[in-house]
């Protein structure tokens, strides 16, 4: 097997094995291999099956053989190889031929291709021979014009630097022209603008406005320059004259449109103000004479309006007959000058809302019912003079309406809500449009008027109260009915006094503006209780006087009490209590004194002579002595120790059991100091202790204090 086969070792230079393992170890799947064999499949392609492999190789032959430069020679020369290669690959041996022409082929392939190339080439230095000859007369034609150029620069330099100059000059003139031009465009009014502040077909609106403003800003330029170093100029002095007059006429033109406005605007019950008419307003504020005098007519048309809408408002009501209107209700007299009063005061918030619109004030903050500052400017001023006169014709019917109103009324306490209404509405317009104006002037009088009713009202109920008598026959201690009603009638005045106070006064202020109320209401009614009561005590002497006149005083004190601006009648009228109680006890301890069997004992105790022994007075002796205390002892289980028949008449209970109390007090200290007189030897009482014991209290006055429930006192008063 060795010697068949002889090794690469043996052999290392067979060219054969050589070729072999190279041909074995080549690697086929590169790219550049790959595309090889794609061209020398593309040039060893198979041909038509009609074609003759011995024409194909003559031709084959013939045009490898011809040296003919163009190239279709070439492709035909290919046509034929590709054609003579099909043709043997028709008869299976085109490998063969590939592996043998290879070299031949590719060499003649090169050969046809650079032909080609050298055709082409050949062509393009023909035409790269005629463009150098072109490009060779242009630049004769260049040369040529050049010199003719030079040659007219030469001649033409004069006229080119006089048309230099003159443009130059027309740069300067046209520089001179733009500035002028913007100086008159600063400084005088267009002929658009000259018609919109002259012309009436302009209407006051933008324009208008635009074109005064111009001029404004003119005259304010001109005043600039006109303080310059050199002083005013002619120019300066003509802008600022045709300025004046176009501003002269602008104000003429505000002016008569603002009468026309006035005039058409002010006959509206509700009015808004147009940015057109403010504008107007504020420019006309430059001219205070043309603005006084257009504002006349807006003062009458409104006077006039708000006085229509007010009788309106009063016969007719409003649109549809809703509100109804105000004469209506004239049966109810609070109403009646309620709604007047407020439909006032409406038309002055809608007039003041109007004429701050149009004078363009804004709200200064002020809170409602608080003091206004008048008078902080001109617009100010304007404004509360014009409301001043478009309300001022309003006075003369509401005055009418009011003081017929008030002088018809017979109750005091409607008159005194119909007053207190109207000082409530003069306070308002006071602070809303200040005390010197005609309707703040007129709320004063007609509340002045009001309260002097009022006054007069209740005066006239002192007097009737004070002329009452007590009936004679009426055995009874309660206040009495016209007192009922007197009272009745001062709490629903407090009531309304307290309900319309600000809530800002001081407890003070509050006391001196009832006090004089007070005064006219609660004394006539004292004095005619007190008055009446000594009256029928002298005719009907059984008659309790002084539980009748605490019973009137501690229902005043009632009705006084739940108002604390009435403090300083309630003292008054609780010194009048404690007077009366002071004289009640001193009765009420008479009185059981009297019941208890021991008056006759007290008063001989307190009026005996001194040295004079108490048992030999006459109602002191032993005997007598000894029928007072059994008595006494019987009063002790009475239950007029417990509370007092007289004294269940008192309204106020407090007051009951006080008076019963002191008068028990001073009992047990009359007791007190007559044991203790009869235990002194000087008096010559036998057996003493015996005498004292022999009843209840047994001579003990603890006890006694204990029975009549009250605390015993060391100091022995009460």
């Amino acid at each position: 097997m060795s010697a068949l086969s002889p090794s690469p070792s043996t052999h290392p230079q067979n060219p054969i094995s050589l070729r072999l393992y190279k041909v074995l170890g080549a690697n086929f799947d590169d790219d550049a291999t790959k595309q090889a064999l794609y061209t020398l499949s593309d040039l060893y392609a198979a041909p038509l099956p009609s074609t003759k492999g011995k024409e194909v190789k003559r031709d084959a032959d013939e045009a490898e053989q011809d040296d003919g430069d163009d190239t279709d020679a070439a492709v035909k020369s290919r046509s034929l190889v590709n054609t003579a290669f099909t043709a043997e690959a028709v008869n299976g041996d085109i490998a063969a031929r590939a592996r043998k022409n290879l070299r031949r082929d590719v060499e003649g392939k090169l050969a046809a291709s650079s032909r080609q190339f050298l055709k082409a080439f050949g062509e393009v230095d023909k035409q790269l021979d005629v463009l150098q000859e072109h490009i060779g007369a242009m630049r004769l034609r260049c040369d040529e014009a050049q010199t003719q150029l030079q040659e007219t620069n030469e001649a033409c330099k004069s006229l080119l630097d006089r048309a230099g100059s003159l443009r130059e000059e027309r740069q300067a003139i046209a520089t001179r022209q733009s500035i002028v031009y913007l100086f008159l465009a600063r400084f005088t009014l267009s002929d658009d603008e000259k018609e919109a502040i002259a012309s009436r077909d302009v209407p006051v609106g933008k324009q208008f406005f635009a074109a005064m403003d111009k001029a404004e800003r003119i005259r304010e330029d001109c005043r600039l320059l006109m303080a310059g170093e050199e002083g005013p100029t002619k120019a300066g002095m003509e802008i600022m004259s045709a300025t004046s007059a176009s501003l002269e006429q602008a104000h003429e033109k505000i002016f008569r449109w603002c009468c026309f406005e006035f005039r058409q605007m002010g006959r509206d019950a509700q009015l808004e103000v147009n940015p057109r008419m403010r504008e107007a307003v504020r420019r006309l504020r430059t001219r205070p004479e043309l603005l006084t005098e257009a504002l006349t007519y807006l003062s009458q048309t409104r006077q006039a309006t708000i006085l229509s809408a007010f009788t309106d408002a009063l016969t007719r009501g409003g649109p549809g007959g809703f509100p109804r209107p105000i004469e209506l209700h004239a049966h109810d007299p609070l109403r009646y000058v309620g709604d007047m009063l407020a439909w006032v005061h409406q038309a002055i918030a809608a007039e003041r809302e109007f004429l701050e619109g149009l004078f363009d004030v804004r709200g200064d903050g002020r809170m409602v019912g608080s003091v206004r500052r008048f008078g902080e400017s001109v617009e100010e001023e304007w404004i509360g003079e014009l409301m001043d006169a478009a309300v001022g014709k309003l006075c003369t019917p509401l005055k009418v309406r009011v003081q017929q109103t008030v002088r018809s009324q017979e109750s005091s306490i409607t008159s005194y809500k119909i007053a207190n209404l109207l000082q409530f509405y003069m306070l308002t317009m006071q602070r809303t449009i200040g005390e010197d104006v005609l309707l703040s002037r007129t709320l004063k009088e007609l509340t002045d008027v009001s309260y002097k009713v009022f006054f007069e009202s209740i005066e006239l109920l002192g007097r009737a109260l004070l002329r009452i008598l007590l009936d004679n026959d009426d055995t009874a201690v309660s206040p009495p009915l016209a007192i009922l009603d007197h009272a009745q009638v001062l709490r629903e005045i407090m009531v309304v006094y307290d309900s319309s106070a600000l809530g800002n006064e001081s407890p003070e202020e509050l006391r001196a503006g009832f006090s004089d109320i007070l005064d006219r209401m609660v004394d006539p009614a004292l004095e005619m209780c007190v008055a009446a009561a000594d009256k029928k005590s002298r005719l009907r002497p059984q008659w309790d006087k002084l539980v009748f006149v605490l019973n009137t005083l501690s229902y005043l004190q009632s009705v006084l009490e739940p108002f604390a601006f009435t403090s300083e009648k309630q003292g008054v009228i609780q010194a009048l209590v404690e007077g009366k109680v002071t004289q009640l006890t001193e009765e009420h301890y008479k009185n059981v004194l009297r019941d208890a069997g021991l008056g006759e004992t007290a008063a001989a105790c307190d009026s005996r002579r001194p040295n004079e022994p108490l048992s030999r007075l006459p109602a002191t002796q032993a005997p007598q002595l000894q029928n007072a205390l059994r008595k006494f002892s019987e009063w002790l289980s009475s239950p007029g120790v417990v509370h007092s028949p007289r004294l269940a008449g008192l309204a106020v209970q407090s007051l009951a059991a006080r008076v019963h109390q002191a008068a028990l007090g001073r009992v047990a200290r009359s007791y007190r100091n007559l044991c203790e007189e009869v235990r002194k030897p000087e008096n010559k009482y036998e057996a003493a202790a015996t005498l004292l014991g022999s009843e209840r209290p047994f001579g003990q006055v603890h006890l006694l204090w204990q029975i009549f429930g009250l605390q015993e006192e060391e100091d022995g008063t009460a």
